[in-house]
């Protein structure tokens, strides 16, 4: 007995100073990624800008952003949820945190379970993605080609929490495709990017359709839906979101998060409980 409890006793020690220690790696790669990324300075939003949008994209901005408002710099987000490994696996209870860049465009979300962290990157042009079980070993670390794309994807597609991001610029377009939906184009480092948003009659947008890398050498269709609109410092932002690989077999739900607290413009940390 003396014996089994000293070993479990270790065991739990061990895994403590790794939950540490991968808690403060994460913690210095976010300061690295607000020391990289400038404020977005003197730039507000104003219907102007609008003019020459497709109607839906009229209607979303007109919902999400009133007159006047800054252009969002940085921002801080808590979330909880539930996400699957795999097709044939269950549910499992997940908490994260995220933060994001948009002068240099660039995010790091941790997002942690019973059994294991996963850390989801965009940093200095690079997508990344580290999988470790039990905070102690690294059982997945994705990168290259494949990652860059999918994780600028994720960047775009998140732009819904800080809309500021989603108006014109020389990198960023909207094409007219009917009354409820658009394209949505973006340029940067080489790539190529879109989305298909669609849009409700309120305003908001309902869901995100776009060609992502499952795994290295094959794209396929990926859905992300929102809902749960709420007004956060005077702007509209969806506070549910599920992520969804459209397969010939069918739709696969792997995520579905709900946000819990979004901070803008304070470039810090804001841990999850």
């Amino acid at each position: 007995m003396l014996i089994s409890a000293i070993i479990i006793g270790t065991l739990l020690i061990v895994v403590i100073i790794g939950r540490v220690n991968l808690s403060m790696r994460f913690d210095k790669m976010v300061k690295n990624l607000f020391a990289i990324a400038k404020s977005v300075e003197g730039k507000r939003f104003s219907y102007e800008q609008l003019t020459d949008l497709p109607l839906p994209v009229q209607r979303y901005f007109k919902y999400a952003l009133k007159e006047g408002q800054p252009y969002i710099s940085y921002v801080s987000l808590l979330h909880k949820g539930q996400f699957k490994t795999g097709l044939d696996k269950a549910w499992m209870d997940i908490k994260g945190e995220q933060y994001f860049t948009i002068e240099k465009p660039g995010f790091i979300w941790k997002g942690s379970t019973n059994f294991f962290t996963a850390r989801d990157m965009y940093l200095a042009d690079k997508g990344r993605l580290i999988v470790s079980l039990l905070s102690l070993y690294n059982i997945l670390d994705g990168y290259g080609d494949s990652f860059n794309q999918g994780e600028l994807l994720r960047w775009l597609a998140e732009s819904v929490w800080f809309p500021t991001n989603l108006l014109p610029s020389d990198e960023l377009n909207w094409i007219a495709i009917d009354k409820d939906t658009a394209k949505l184009t973006f340029s940067y480092n080489g790539m190529s990017l879109f989305y298909i948003a669609t849009f409700n009659s309120i305003g908001e947008v309902i869901q995100m359709e776009t060609k992502r890398y499952m795994n290295k050498d094959k794209m396929e269709t990926w859905v992300g839906k929102l809902s749960g609109y709420k007004e956060v410092n005077g702007i509209f932002v969806p506070t549910i979101i599920e992520a969804i690989w459209r397969l010939e077999k069918g739709d696969f739900s792997y995520a579905k998060f709900n946000v819990t607290k979004i901070v803008y413009d304070k470039p810090h940390l804001i841990h999850a409980s």
